[in-house]
Parts: structure tokens; sequence; C-alpha cells
């Protein structure tokens, strides 16, 4: 085991740590909206500590108004609750009904959900009319979000990435909740011939294709699926899209289609998850219908998936304190020596760590370990563990002139887009808008379970 999750570390522990890193989060948030100015524009990772956007993706705008609100439920500061609410009407419409991206789980649920949410939680003033605004657009983007389809011979499919209909990205497995909320609130979408296509249907389709074609499991799929990598995971999954055959599989941001993109890793350890505890939510008599396979199968198939991929965080991709670096076939890991059973050193002249990867498998470890009660302690403790280690320097950016909370995210090695300080020869320092949104979402997670609480995407 190379993540050596601490047994005795509880969510209370880390109270005092998460109110340090919730304080610092909420100055940082709060002087990055009245800064930024730029309409149509995002903001998306750190230079030299300042947020830039980039021209092509808007797909962190939700983060930046979510930071907003997390920060607001864990603090308390009413201006940013009052910023993400007049931004989100402001700027959040038009992702409602994009039908070029797969990421409107990232978008929506990060704004609209968690204003349902803490409507709902009675955390801010309850309006009927309000409440069902939110409602309204997690109904419509759910079904835009399950509009993007490739059928399969099979009877199933996927969600198909911004890239083409040939491409099932792992990132959508944690985007998928907004089909999963949309369903919740009685949604549907509707086809030609006004024919009703069922969303919960199109979330387990989506989620078994990725099951099946990006996690591998040890059994020989390929030459390189043996069962020490068992929960290696590939970015993209590439089909024929006129005959719906699999091809091969292969990677944007990963470095090769052999290897584990981590943050796609991470990407999969939440969705199946978070799945899994979407569905153990919902009554049996949902289940079972036509192309929809019954709670049993539906859970099983989920509950492999996150074991497959958990596992391998825990004993494939991360270093002795939880943190991983940003692929783990990285050409230049073996330069760092005996790397998986030291601590991570963001400032290695090897390769780039990625903490955003980290904070999103911290709060996927801890949920599978809750959905899998007694049996999943393991998981439980090494996502404190990992959390534990973010909320320290050099880590989390104590540094009030850093517009960032996370240090040493990375976004896109191969293309280049991360910066590397002069005196540097590796990406470090910087953050990015999901890293930090992450770790305000499962610091939330771990303060409510330090209440004696619990919170999820779908709360009614």
């Amino acid at each position: 085991m190379h993540v050596k999750p601490n047994e005795k570390i509880t969510p209370q522990e880390l109270t005092p740590a998460i109110q340090r890193a919730v304080e610092l989060a909420s100055g940082k948030t709060l002087r990055l909206n009245r800064r930024w100015n730029e309409p149509g524009r995002a903001p998306v990772v750190t230079v030299n500590g300042r947020y830039t956007a980039r021209s092509w993706t808007q797909w962190t705008q939700g983060f930046q108004y979510g930071n907003a609100l997390l920060s607001f439920e864990l603090g308390g500061d009413p201006e940013l609750l009052a910023i993400a609410r007049r931004h989100i009407v402001a700027d959040m419409a038009e992702h409602l009904t994009h039908t070029g991206v797969h990421d409107h789980g990232f978008n929506t649920i990060s704004t609209y959900g968690n204003l349902r949410r803490l409507m709902l939680a009675a955390r801010i003033e309850r309006n009927e009319w309000e409440l069902r605004f939110y409602e309204l657009a997690l109904k419509v983007s759910g079904a835009v979000q399950a509009a993007r389809w490739t059928s399969l011979p099979n009877g199933s499919g996927f969600i198909h990435s911004f890239n083409g209909s040939h491409s099932l990205f792992i990132d959508t497995m944690r985007s998928l909740r907004v089909c999963g909320m949309a369903h919740r609130l009685g949604h549907a979408l509707l086809g030609e011939q006004d024919v009703r296509i069922d969303l919960l249907r199109r979330l387990l389709q989506h989620a078994r294709t990725s099951s099946q074609y990006s996690i591998y499991y040890g059994e020989g799929r390929d030459h390189y699926d043996t069962p020490e990598l068992r929960g290696r995971t590939a970015h993209e999954a590439i089909f024929n899209p006129a005959s719906g055959a699999f091809r091969c599989p292969s990677s944007q941001q990963g470095y090769s289609p052999f290897s584990t993109w981590t943050r796609g890793l991470a990407w999969a350890m939440l969705g199946f998850a978070e799945q899994l505890e979407f569905i153990q939510s919902l009554p049996a008599g949902e289940f079972g219908g036509e192309g929809v396979p019954g709670k049993g199968e539906a859970s099983a198939m989920l509950e492999r998936a996150a074991r497959a991929t958990c596992d391998f965080y825990i004993h494939q991709a991360s270093m002795a304190d939880g943190i991983c670096y940003w692929d783990t076939g990285a050409p230049q890991l073996p330069q760092l020596g005996d790397w998986r059973n030291q601590p991570a050193n963001p400032f290695n002249d090897f390769e780039p760590v990625d903490s955003s990867a980290s904070a999103i498998a911290a709060q996927g470890l801890i949920r599978l370990g809750r959905a899998l009660g007694d049996g999943g302690r393991t998981y439980a403790q090494a996502g404190l563990t990992v959390l534990q280690t973010l909320l320290e320097e050099p880590y989390l950016s104590a540094d009030l002139q850093h517009e960032g909370s996370l240090l040493h995210s990375v976004y896109h090695r191969p293309n280049g887009w991360d910066h590397i300080p002069p005196s540097r020869k590796i990406p470090c320092g910087e953050s990015s808008m999901w890293g930090d949104y992450h770790l305000l979402e499962v610091m939330l997670l771990v303060a409510r379970m330090a209440e004696g609480t619990y919170y999820t995407f779908f709360e009614a």
C-alpha cells in the first residue's frame, strides 16, 4: 500500500485545518470576483498566482461561482452568497442549453444545484419561485446533457465528449450527476416523435459503458491489462461512430493510452462512488424497466468500478502522503527513485504532481468508504489522509496575494499549458478553478461528517 491511511484520524481532528482553509479560500474568492471583469471568459488556471482565462473553454465558470457558494456555506460571509447569486443569473443561463459539451454537471450542479441544496437545508431563505427556477435549470441541463448521445449496437451508449461522437471521456462520470438530479426531479428527455427518454436509463447506460471500456480489471482485455494494474483508467475510449465498434483507448491529457492520467482516475473514483450513493438512495421500483438494470445489478456495476479505481489510486497512483503525480506513466518518474514510497515532491525537477487530482480522489475515497459501511473503512481513512496533506503547506496556499487556494495543480501537461516558474523545470506553485472547488467540496463533506451529518448532490 503506497498511500498509508492514518487509521486514527477523524473528521473532527481536521476541523481546525478546515476552518483555516475556509478563511483563506473565502478571502481569495471575494478578491477574485471583485477583480474579474472579462465578460464571456472564465478563470481557469493561475499564472504567477493570478487567475487567467483560456479563450476556448468556459467549463470552469460554474466552479468560480460554486467556490463562492461553498465558501459561504462553510464560512458564512453573505457577500459570497450575493456574488454567486448575481453572477449565476447573469452568466450561467447559456450553459444550460450548451449542446456542444459533456460537462453540464460541472457548471450546473456547482451553481444551481448548490443553491437548491442550500435552500432546502434552510441555509438560505426559502422562496418557492426561486427554488423552482433552480430546479428548472437542473432539469434543462440534465436533458441537454443526455441528448449528447452515441448509440451502441448492444442497445447501450454513452454521452460523447466535445471531441465528437466517437469519443467517450472518463471525466463525464463526474459530470453525469446532472442527469441524476434531473431524474430525481421527475424530468425526462423528449426526442423525435415525442419519444420519452428516461434519464436514469441514460445515466446507467453511460456508467456501464464507461466501466466496461474505460476501466481495466486485470482480466486480460489487452496485453497491458494485468492483475497488478487492476483499476487502470483510460482517459478516452474511441469508438467507430458508424458501426459502434470499440477501437482503442486514447488520452488527451495523459501521457499515453496505456498509462493512467491521474485526474481522469480521480474523476472515475468520485463519479462511480457518487453514483453508487445516488442509486442506493432510489426506490427499487425505479429500476428494471426497458434498458434499465435492476437496482442490485446497477449497484454492483458501480461498486466494482469504484473499488477498482480507488484501489488503483491507493496502491499504484499515490505516494505515501496520498498525493499523486500527473500520470502514472509519466516518462521521468524513474528519475525520482522509489517515488511511490516517498512523500510527493512538487518541487522536483522531473514530473509535476497534480494536487487537483488528489482533492477529487480524496472525496471519492471518502464517499466509497461510507457507501460500503464497515467494509469501507480503509477507503475512508485513505481519503481523510489525502485531505490532511492538502490542508497543509506546500499545498494549501497561505499567501494572500496568490489567488488560488490549492497549489500545484496541473491542467494539460502534454500541451504545455501550465506555467513553469523561471527557477524551475516543471510546472508548480499554481492553482486551478476545479482544484480550488473540489478542495472546498471535500472540506464541506468532512465538515458535515464532523457534525455527525452528511451531504450529497441529490439532497431533497
